[in-house]
């Protein structure tokens, strides 16, 4: 596939079928992750893998835009090591970009998946933290819900020129 094709067909799916990603499948989408550039490529990530449904299912419990999780067999939580982030804030751009490479390796490998933000709202921060016991110095940024598709959505063919600015507004 073409990567500005992979670009494009990269969409917000939030209907799955029962299928479970295999192994070799779920590795490719955490090396993608893991293949993303990070702040003095300090690589502070850490994933979290969720297959088990009643963890999934808990998902709903503390966020309100989760209903997808009902449906996908996958979820993986992007967190950010707090100990390695030598430059604070910088965490959330680095997790953000191994979200994405997952949320692309995902289409390329005939997935589907959504961004589920986790940071900055901290009573979702809390709710997976606590699900996951997660260390003080591990910072939860997002998640991504993933499984084979069962909806079909055209490709993105978006152009705002209005949101184009040269040298300056």
């Amino acid at each position: 596939m073409e990567q500005l094709e992979l670009i494009f067909r990269r969409r917000s799916i939030r209907r799955y079928t029962a299928a479970m990603p295999d192994k070799h499948t779920i590795k490719l989408l955490l090396k993608a992750g893991m293949a993303a550039p990070s702040a003095n490529n300090i690589r502070p990530w850490h994933f979290y893998v969720l297959r088990n449904r009643e963890r999934i299912n808990a998902l709903r419990e503390f966020h309100p835009h989760a209903s997808m999780t009902a449906q996908s067999p996958l979820v993986v939580v992007i967190c950010g090591d707090l100990q390695r982030q030598p430059h604070p804030g910088y965490i959330v751009q680095d997790c953000s970009a191994a979200t994405q490479n997952i949320l692309l390796a995902a289409t390329a490998l005939g997935l589907g998946g959504v961004w589920l933000g986790l940071y900055p709202r901290e009573a979702r921060m809390e709710g997976i933290s606590k699900l996951l016991n997660l260390p003080e110095h591990m910072m939860p940024v997002s998640m991504v819900a993933l499984g084979f598709p069962d909806e079909n959505k055209p490709p993105h063919d978006e152009w705002y020129p209005a949101q184009v600015h040269e040298e300056g507004f």
